[in-house]
């Protein structure tokens, strides 16, 4: 089949560059918006409100296979039980990543058809866009404002980890449809080069949240000495195991999610940060999760994460891929594929996701 080819030349391509190059890692539900503009200050635009042409060429139409599942409700509807469900942020900084993430996902799925896209915006505006990019796309766009967690947000390592949207993902629960019981979250730095539906079907065994675990990382190291210290902190993970997982993949069960509060937990852990006398970590919104979750995470293959390519926040830095099978590419790290593609100073593995970018001054 014509997505089979398509994955063994992407797959056999991307071999052929690890070997060339070794070197190479509570609040009330926010209201979902229509909006049916461009915004004129997004930086992909020009100053004018005039924009001609949009900033991204528009995708090949990706249709399903014959044996896809076909629905039985309304074209549009979110609450069909074929649909995958895919929640990502779209914001000026990571626009053009996003875009080419959700090409991705499209290009590789037998059953393109059957996912609809969950957009979480920090602005209005971006709805349009996304449609001239993607005219057969199933999508619904939701205001995330803000000032719901501007306050609950302490200083971080790099600036952009402490940015409101960066915290959307905490309120996926209330945000989407109460129909909508799982959905997959996945940050706007990787490509997936696998049939989303693999990772939609991952069994979570019970737990609320299924992501690729690292056990071999340093855990302590997430959170303070003045933390570890403290046994009214640390005894949170008195009869767990707590591994590091990466947040930006994840399969998320709403449904227990919203029966247990963990929003309102997460929140809680993010007050103490802020109202401690010294702090009990020191980056952004991975370690409220951890303190939530870490020790009870549905395991999922790493072939799924392979994180780390965005280098270890060293300007320039590459990384290499983790050994074993490869679903998905993320640029987690400092270091952005557009960026360094842009300024002429690649890492060997940003070629991997330049296919997927749909800029339309890219080469």
């Amino acid at each position: 089949m014509l997505w089979i080819m398509r994955f063994s030349g992407f797959f056999s391509a991307a071999m052929v560059m690890i070997v060339l190059f070794p070197s190479l890692q509570s609040f009330p539900p926010a209201e979902a918006i229509r909006s049916s503009h461009v915004d004129s200050h997004h930086k992909f635009f020009t100053s004018s409100h005039s924009f001609g042409k949009f900033p991204f060429r528009k995708a090949p139409a990706f249709h399903n296979a014959d044996e896809c599942r076909s629905s039985t409700l309304e074209k549009s509807s979110v609450c069909d039980p074929s649909l995958i469900h895919v929640a990502i942020t779209l914001d000026v900084e990571y626009l053009r990543g996003s875009i080419a993430a959700v090409h991705s996902i499209l290009q590789h799925s037998k059953c393109p058809e059957s996912v609809f896209l969950h957009f979480l915006v920090g602005e209005t505006g971006l709805e349009t866009l996304v449609r001239s990019t993607f005219p057969e796309l199933k999508f619904r766009v939701y205001y995330f404002d803000p000032e719901r967690v501007r306050s609950l947000i302490s200083s971080s390592v790099r600036q952009a980890l402490e940015q409101p949207l960066n915290y959307a993902r905490n309120y996926l629960a209330d945000l989407l449809e109460p129909c909508v019981t799982r959905v997959i979250y996945l940050d706007s730095d990787l490509v997936v080069v696998d049939d989303i539906s693999k990772l939609w079907s991952t069994s979570l065994g019970g737990k609320t949240i299924g992501a690729p675990e690292y056990c071999h990382a340093n855990f302590t190291k997430y959170f303070t000495e003045y933390f570890w210290l403290n046994s009214r902190f640390s005894g949170v993970f008195s009869g767990r195991n707590p591994c590091y997982f990466n947040t930006g993949v994840m399969v998320m069960d709403l449904g227990s999610w919203r029966r247990f509060g963990y929003t309102r937990r997460i929140e809680r852990w993010m007050e103490i940060q802020k109202t401690s006398i010294s702090r009990i970590y020191e980056l952004g919104s991975l370690p409220p999760f951890l303190l939530v979750f870490a020790g009870n995470v549905a395991p999922i293959e790493h072939r799924w994460n392979q994180h780390g390519l965005g280098g270890d926040n060293v300007r320039g830095s590459c990384r290499n891929l983790h050994p074993g099978p490869v679903s998905l590419l993320h640029w987690s790290g400092s270091g952005k594929p557009w960026l360094r593609l842009d300024s002429k100073q690649p890492c060997p593995l940003d070629s991997l996701w330049a296919p997927f970018d749909l800029y339309r001054h890219s080469t």
